[in-house]
Order: C-alpha cells, then sequence, then structure tokens
C-alpha cells in the first residue's frame, strides 16, 4: 500500500496562525474503488480565505476540523484510473490540496488543458481568484466605460487580475494599494494601473484623495481601506465587497466603517458576494478573459515555494505580503 503525506489542522489559532497550528501526517492511500482515481499533486494553492475556515464559526464554508486534513485548490495529475472518463495522465484540478495525493470520485476532477496555459494558472487568472476579480467588476459592481475604479489589495492574486480586467472593460482610471513601493511600482509599470499608492505611507483615505471620486470600489481589504473608500465615492457609487484581510486576524471584532450614514446620502450599493454564486458567467469568464491571458494582454504572476514542508509557510506569507501575484506550492 502507497502511503502520502498531508498536513492537518493541530489546534485553531488565536489572532495570528504560527506553524505550531499545523501538524504534517503520513497517512496511506486506499485502494480505489470504482469510478475514482489517483492524482499526484504538483501545485497547491493558499487564499486568505482559507484563514477563517481554520476557525469554528458558520460561514460559506464549512470549518476546517482539528486532527484533519486541511483542503483547498489544486492541480494535478492522475495516476491511477478505474473511472472510464478521466484516463491515467490527465492533467486535472481539484479541491484537495495541502497533501501530496489525493483519492477522490471521477466527477470531483475536472481536466484541464495544459496546451493552453500551465496547469498552475488554472489556480489563479484562469481560476477562482480570477473568475472572483471578474465577477465583482461585472455581476456585482456592474462597471461601466469610463468610470474610475479603485482596488485594494491590488498586488495579490485577485486584485492584480482585477485591475487588468477593469482596464479592458473601459475603465477611465484604474487605482490600486499595496503594502510596498515594489509592489506599486509593479502595478504602474507592469500591470497597467494608473495610479497606486503604498498603504502603509500613510492615512488610506488622504492618498486616496487625489484620484476622487471614485465610482466603483473592489474591497479585498476592508477596515481603514472600506472607510476611505466610501468617504471618497462618487453618488450612486456601488462597493463589490470580496474581502477584509485586514481583519482576518482579529481577536475582537473589528468596528465597522464610522461614516457609513455616508452610503446614505451618497446612495451607495454596498453588496458582498462569493465567487461561488457567479458560476452562470463561468463560460463567459473564460471566453472573455482567456484570450486576454493566453495573449499576455493581462499579465500573470506567481510567487511559488517548493515542497509540501513549505506549504504552511507560503500560507502564513499571505499575511505578510509575501506574494506578488498568486501564491502557490510546487510539489
Amino acid at each position: 500500500m502507497t502511503t502520502t503525506r498531508e498536513i492537518h489542522l493541530a489546534s485553531r489559532p488565536h489572532g495570528t496562525p504560527v506553524p505550531e497550528n499545523f501538524r504534517t501526517v503520513e497517512t496511506t492511500l486506499p485502494a480505489l474503488e470504482s469510478d475514482q482515481v489517483l492524482v499526484r499533486n504538483t501545485v497547491l494553492s493558499v487564499d486568505p480565505y482559507m484563514r477563517g475556515r481554520m476557525n469554528d464559526v458558520k460561514s460559506y464554508v464549512p470549518p476546517f476540523q482539528v486532527d484533519a486534513p486541511l483542503d483547498g485548490g489544486c492541480v494535478g495529475v492522475v495516476e491511477e484510473s478505474t473511472s472510464e472518463s478521466v484516463a491515467v495522465g490527465t492533467h486535472v484540478m481539484h479541491g484537495l490540496g495541502w497533501r501530496e495525493h489525493a483519492v477522490l470520485p471521477a466527477s470531483a476532477v475536472r481536466p484541464i488543458d495544459t496546451s493552453v496555459a500551465p496547469a498552475s494558472a488554472y489556480l489563479g487568472a484562469l481560476g477562482m481568484p480570477g473568475m472572483t476579480a471578474y465577477a465583482g467588476l461585472t455581476a456585482v459592481a456592474g462597471l461601466k466605460e469610463g468610470e474610475t475604479v479603485f482596488i485594494s489589495g491590488a498586488a495579490g492574486a485577485v486584485g492584480s487580475i482585477a485591475g487588468q480586467i477593469a482596464r479592458k472593460l473601459g475603465a477611465g482610471k484604474v487605482i490600486g494599494s499595496a503594502g510596498s513601493a515594489e509592489k506599486v511600482s509593479w502595478l504602474t509599470d507592469e500591470l497597467g494601473f494608473d495610479a497606486a499608492f503604498d498603504y502603509k505611507a500613510g492615512p488610506v483615505a488622504k492618498q486616496l484623495a487625489e484620484h476622487a471620486p471614485i465610482d466603483v470600489y473592489f474591497d479585498n481589504v476592508g477596515g481603514e481601506h472600506l472607510e476611505a473608500a466610501i468617504f471618497h465615492m462618487a453618488d450612486f457609487g456601488r462597493l463589490a465587497l470580496c474581502g477584509a484581510i485586514s481583519a482576518y486576524n482579529a481577536t475582537e471584532v473589528p468596528p465597522g466603517p464610522r461614516n457609513l450614514m455616508m452610503a446614505i446620502s451618497k446612495r451607495l450599493t454596498l453588496r458582498g458576494f462569493i465567487v461561488s454564486d457567479h458560476s452562470d458567467i463561468t463560460s463567459e469568464f473564460y471566453k472573455t478573459v482567456g484570450p486576454w491571458i493566453a495573449s499576455g494582454e493581462i499579465v500573470t504572476r506567481e510567487t511559488f515555494v517548493d515542497g509540501l514542508d513549505q506549504t504552511v509557510e507560503a500560507f502564513l506569507g499571505l499575511g505578510t505580503g509575501a506574494n506578488l501575484g498568486k501564491m502557490l506550492v510546487r510539489l
């Protein structure tokens, strides 16, 4: 019988996660049953939303269980199959990451075309982050040509794609915030953002003022960024609330924006969204954004760490800004 390794949640983090909250476990792979596949994972995704699943709270996805393996998006190669629909050697995407191998029903894997893009792209620009960016700008915010767009967390996997999609969809001006001068330069020099600023260099509201009024705000950060955006929104502006990474490690409930009254006076629309709610536009996303990525009109960046033993380090690096673009673990 074949053994493999997987990463378990050893304990629930209090505040910022630490390596001791995780444990690498050796386990035995079960024999395949009918219509199953054994996948050797090649690239694992780590994403900010995973932090919320480490808490024992009700949310849109179940929490991770202590002393059980974590999971997440990944790609790999089918090494064994009892399925007529998925052959050995097929490159696939599935949801049992944080491990070296996975046994799944054939229906739980999606074949991917690595001749169109590298397998890792299906975890980033052609995967959940890219789809999140597209859905947030179109289905949620209803971006119109000529509008001014502000994107927080703009150097991350979602934000970096959202800014470029906004430009391709006809935005008049795209502004981003990021956490270092290097990231700011990347946004303006390589990704085509019209302007960007380092949120650590001064109050967000003050730095955003010169770019106001904002028509669409794509929020990955929450907190100070959300408050600043509300202050500088145009009348009838739309805010697509995708994430609130500034509060993911908070040990107390953070205060809400102090200026919510402005949402009334400005007639703003604040709408939270989850990408899985917009599966109806998946084919539209691939048809529209896929060619931009294939042609290089949309620039992608991946930050890799190597080996299952570095998965926890990669995940913790999301909280310290260690990534440009998508953070991935290469096995």
